[in-house]
C-alpha cells in the first residue's frame, strides 16, 4: 500500500515480485497515480481509493508500506482515519517502511537507505508466509 507517487510501494513490489514470483500482489494505493505507478513493479493486481484500503485490509495475508499507512491524515492528508483503522485493526502481520516525512520517528530504527527496509521487509514477509 502507498500514497502519493507509489515509489515506496512499488520499490515493494519490484522486490517482493522478483524473490516471490508466484505471490499474488494486489497494489493498493490512495490514488491512481500510486496504484500504477505500483503496478509498474510488476503485479497486474491493483485498486485505488478509500474503499479499496478497507475492503483488502482485510482479505490478504499481509500488508507492507510507508509507516504513514497506519497514521490518520499522514502522506499530505491522503491517509483518511478510516484507511489508517482498517490497516492497524485487522488480523494481518502489517510490515512498515520507516518513512521520516510522515513525522513520525521510530526509536530505535537504524537511519538505513531505503532499499535496505524494503529488503528486509521482504525477508520478514517470508517469515510470515
Amino acid at each position: 500500500m502507498d500514497g502519493q507517487g507509489g515509489g515506496v510501494g512499488r520499490s515493494l513490489v519490484e522486490e517482493i515480485h522478483a524473490r516471490y514470483p508466484d505471490a499474488e500482489l494486489i497494489a493498493v494505493g490512495t490514488n491512481a497515480a500510486a496504484t500504477a505507478n505500483m503496478m509498474k513493479g510488476g503485479t497486474p493486481n491493483g485498486a485505488t481509493g478509500e474503499n479499496a484500503v478497507v475492503y483488502n485490509s482485510a482479505r490478504v495475508d499481509a500488508i507492507l508500506g510507508p509507516i504513514g499507512i497506519v497514521m490518520a491524515n499522514a502522506m499530505l492528508g491522503e491517509i483518511t482515519p478510516r484507511m489508517a483503522e482498517a490497516v492497524s485493526s485487522g488480523d494481518v502481520p502489517v510490515l512498515l517502511i520507516p518513512m521520516s516525512r510522515c513525522n513520525a520517528q521510530v526509536m530505535g530504527v537504524e537511519n538505513r537507505k531505503l532499499a535496505d527496509h524494503i529488503k528486509e521487509a521482504a525477508e520478514k514477509l517470508a517469515e510470515i508466509l
